[in-house]
C-alpha cells in the first residue's frame, strides 16, 4: 500500500499538480467565506483576505495621484510595502471581483512553485519530493494572500532559465522578485556562478530600468518619483525585528540582544561563502546548493520574517535535500525537524497551549537556522562533495 501511493505521488506529474490547484482553491475559499476579524490595536473589522486587498487597492493609489505608503484603515489594515511597479502590475486584478481575483493570486503563486521546480534537471521524483516538502508551507502563505510562493518560484524558475541560457528571462524573474520585495535583488547573485555574468548584469540593469518606469503608463514622473522616496523612506522606518526573524530568535533562545549592524554584517559574510570556491562554479550540483542557500538565507537574516514567508526557506530546505552530500540519514532527520517544527507547527494537529509556546520560544526557525547553519559547514569544509555530480540528475 505504501509503495503504491509512494509511486503514485512521486513518480507521477498529474497528482502533485492537482494537490497545488486544491490547496489555492482551499486557501482562496477560507478566506473569502471566512467573514471578517480584527487585527491588533484595531476595532474595525477586515475580511480574510486583507493582503489581496493591499494588492489590489495600490493601483488605485497610484493611478489616483495619493501616497501609495500611507494607512488607509477604511480599505484595509496594515501599509502596503512593495514598489510602485508592484502596484501597477497588480492593476490586472481591479477589473475582476475579488473573489475570482484572489483565486487567481493564489493560483498563480501556487504554480509558480510548481513550474519553477518543475524546470529544474531534476528526476521527476526529486521534483515531486521538493514539492510535496514545501506543500504545507506553501498553503500556510496562500490562506494569507501573500506573495511569497510566487518569489520562491520565480528565484528557482530564474536558476532554471540559466541554466537553459535563457539570460534576458531569467533576469525578468529576478527583478520581479526584487520589485516585489527588496530582497529579492540578492538573487541576482546566481549570475555570479556563470561565465555569461556580465550579459546578465547589462541584461539585468535594463531590465530594472524598464520595469522601474512601468508606472509612468498611469502617472507623472513628478508623482512617481516621489512614491519612490516614499518607499525608501517606508523601508528605512521598518526596522522592528519580528519574533521569527533571527535577531528575534536570537532573543528567545539566549536571550540576548543583537544589532541591526550586526546582523547585516555577519549575513552579508555568511551570503558571500558559496561565492568563494569560483573553480566549483561549474558543478550543477555546487550552483543548485548556492540556490538553496540564498533562499534559506532570505529568511534567516530578514529582520521582517513572519510565518508566511517561510515558503521560501522551505524551497531552500527541499532543494537542500536533494543536493546536499551528507548520508541519507542526517539528511531526513534534518528535513523531518523542518517538517514538523517549522511547517506543521502552525498547524491544529498542535493544541493551541503548544503552539503558544512555539510562538514564545520562535521554534518555527529553528529549524531553517540549524540547516542553513549545516549549509555553510558544507561549502566551508566539504566543497569537493557538493561539487560531485548528483547520481539522478538528468
Amino acid at each position: 500500500m505504501y509503495k503504491t501511493v509512494k509511486d503514485f505521488f512521486l513518480n507521477r506529474k498529474h497528482p502533485v499538480l492537482v494537490l497545488y490547484l486544491l490547496a489555492a482553491t482551499i486557501a482562496t475559499l477560507q478566506a473569502y467565506y471566512g467573514g471578517e476579524k480584527k487585527f491588533d490595536n484595531t476595532s474595525l473589522l477586515y475580511t480574510h483576505y486583507n493582503n489581496f486587498l493591499i494588492f489590489k487597492q495600490s493601483f488605485f493609489h497610484l493611478k489616483g495621484g495619493i501616497d501609495l505608503y500611507k494607512a488607509y484603515p477604511a480599505e484595509y489594515y496594515d501599509l502596503y510595502k512593495y514598489s510602485p511597479t508592484c502596484a501597477f502590475l497588480f492593476g490586472f486584478f481591479t477589473f475582476i471581483p475579488d473573489g475570482l481575483g484572489l483565486l487567481i493570486w493564489n493560483v498563480l503563486n501556487a504554480l509558480a512553485v510548481l513550474l519553477g521546480v518543475r524546470a529544474l534537471s531534476l528526476s521527476l521524483k526529486q521534483k515531486n519530493t521538493i514539492l510535496l516538502f514545501v506543500l504545507v508551507e506553501l498553503l500556510t502563505s496562500l490562506q494569507n494572500a501573500q506573495s511569497n510562493g510566487l518569489i520562491a518560484g520565480l528565484i528557482i524558475g530564474a536558476f532554471a532559465l540559466t541554466e537553459n541560457k535563457k539570460y534576458v528571462w531569467s533576469c525578468l524573474c529576478i527583478a520581479l522578485t526584487a520589485y516585489i520585495k527588496l530582497f529579492g535583488f540578492f538573487a541576482f547573485a546566481l549570475g555570479m556562478l556563470y561565465p555569461q555574468r556580465w550579459k546578465m548584469a547589462v541584461f539585468s540593469v535594463g531590465i530594472l530600468f524598464v520595469l522601474g518606469l512601468l508606472p509612468l503608463l498611469v502617472t507623472t514622473p513628478s508623482l512617481l518619483t516621489e512614491h519612490y522616496q516614499s518607499w525608501w523612506l517606508a523601508l528605512q522606518s521598518d526596522y522592528v525585528p519580528n519574533p521569527l526573524s533571527l535577531v528575534g530568535g536570537l532573543k528567545a533562545w539566549l536571550g540576548i540582544t543583537v544589532s541591526k549592524n550586526a546582523i547585516l554584517f555577519s549575513g552579508l559574510m555568511c551570503f558571500a561563502i558559496p561565492f568563494m570556491r569560483t573553480k566549483l562554479f561549474s558543478s550543477f550540483r555546487y550552483r543548485l546548493m548556492t540556490l538553496s542557500s540564498i533562499l534559506v538565507w532570505m529568511i534567516v537574516f530578514n529582520h521582517k520574517a513572519e510565518s508566511p514567508t517561510f515558503i521560501i526557506a522551505m524551497a531552500g530546505i527541499a532543494l537542500w535535500v536533494v543536493s546536499s552530500a551528507l548520508t541519507t540519514a542526517n539528511k531526513m532527520m534534518l528535513a523531518v525537524a523542518a517538517l514538523t517544527f517549522t511547517s506543521l507547527s502552525t498547524t491544529d494537529l498542535f493544541p493551541n497551549f503548544i503552539q503558544d509556546y512555539f510562538d514564545t520560544f520562535s521554534v518555527k526557525a529553528l529549524a531553517p537556522v540549524l540547516i542553513y547553519g549545516v549549509m555553510l559547514y558544507e561549502f566551508i569544509f566539504v566543497p569537493e562533495r557538493i561539487s560531485a555530480p548528483m547520481p539522478t540528475q538528468q
